[in-house]
């Protein structure tokens, strides 16, 4: 997916071999680390090739190639934890790190605190700059994500329909589409839902879609689209609710896009912190995956109930809010960058 997403941004893009070390099987930890030597070679000559005077990463095993031939030449690292707590990857690969840029003040301690004590340098979480203007004009951003999907969002007494934004991350969330399936009928009722599916599940909405027909009078209040590229910052603008999964975007994006959210984290990837940053705040809900089937209409309703409840979480949203976070990473890009070469402006 990153090599077609960078390669539509019109980026050069370079693929190394990499492979999960953290694996229980030892035959599968023989064979990644073949492919991590293999990785370090590859980075190494794209190194050389190159002469970075700074590497900047946002972690994961798929970076551990880079950041061990950046640091054997002695290139400065920047790291960017997107999360509220770290994967093992992140942990091995800041000790080589100069630098590693935080979302959250809490996040600091993992890496000694914040510098000069630490690694750590607060930023906050990068969004895309199409998503900062569109959230200072919520009415506006409705009518533009209306027109590029090429549709129009209904009315109820003279006053607008809530918009309820469904997705589950780049790839999909299987159990929050069936979950939401289950629930239109409930939920047409009282909003109209865009509902990004991801590709991977689109045939299955394809095949739910033949077997269950929704009521005439609401069906066109239901928006599935299999992915959104340029329009996804449109839709976080225009819409008064969320279901999401809680990846490390919900922690930029939402506060931004002032969204409140019902949160359903996965937990074999640390979203639960991610979702209990913005629950305990007040600006998310939280419904675990064994509940959201019985749930998700029932709390989807009692928020859309609660306008008073509704405007709160967008404040509250608001004040976690950072727009200047990419300016501030890209600053301590060029900071390392002029540590490495006296020489840059």
């Amino acid at each position: 997916m990153e090599k077609t997403l960078v390669e539509r941004a019109g980026i050069p893009f370079e693929g190394v071999s990499t492979g999960q070390l953290r694996v229980a099987n030892p035959l599968k930890l023989v064979r990644n680390l073949g492919r991590m030597a293999t990785g370090v070679r590859q980075s190494l000559a794209i190194v050389e090739r190159f002469q970075p005077d700074v590497c900047f990463v946002t972690g994961g095993y798929v970076c551990g190639p880079v950041v061990v031939a950046c640091w054997r030449r002695k290139t400065p690292v920047l790291i960017y934890l997107p999360d509220m707590s770290p994967g093992y990857a992140i942990r091995m690969l800041s000790k080589l790190a100069t630098r590693v840029a935080v979302s959250f003040p809490e996040v600091a301690h993992w890496f000694g605190g914040e510098e000069p004590t630490g690694k750590a340098v607060v930023t906050g979480y990068p969004v895309r700059r199409e998503l900062v203007e569109a959230a200072h004009d919520r009415s506006g951003a409705r009518r533009r994500l209306a027109a590029a999907l090429h549709t129009s969002f209904d009315e109820m007494d003279g006053a607008r329909l809530p918009l309820l934004l469904i997705w589950g991350g780049s790839s999909g969330a299987r159990v929050i589409n069936r979950a939401t399936w289950g629930a239109l009928p409930e939920l047409l009722q009282q909003s109209q839902v865009v509902h990004i599916v991801g590709t991977r599940d689109w045939p299955l909405y394809e095949a739910w879609a033949a077997e269950h027909p929704l009521p005439m009078q609401v069906r066109h209040r239901y928006h599935p689209l299999a992915y959104l590229h340029e329009e996804m910052p449109l839709a976080l603008a225009a819409a008064d609710l969320s279901v999401a999964r809680a990846g490390a975007s919900t922690l930029g994006e939402f506060p931004v896009a002032r969204l409140p959210s019902i949160l359903a984290p996965l937990h074999s990837v640390n979203q639960m912190d991610n979702a209990q940053a913005l629950a305990g705040r007040g600006g998310a809900v939280i419904i675990e995956d064994s509940d959201l089937a019985s749930h998700l209409a029932p709390t989807v309703a009692q928020l859309l109930s609660e306008p008073e409840r509704l405007r709160t979480m967008e404040a509250t949203l608001a004040q976690m809010a950072r727009p200047d976070a990419a300016a501030r990473i890209a600053e301590e890009i060029v900071k390392l960058a002029k540590s490495h070469d006296s020489k840059l402006p």
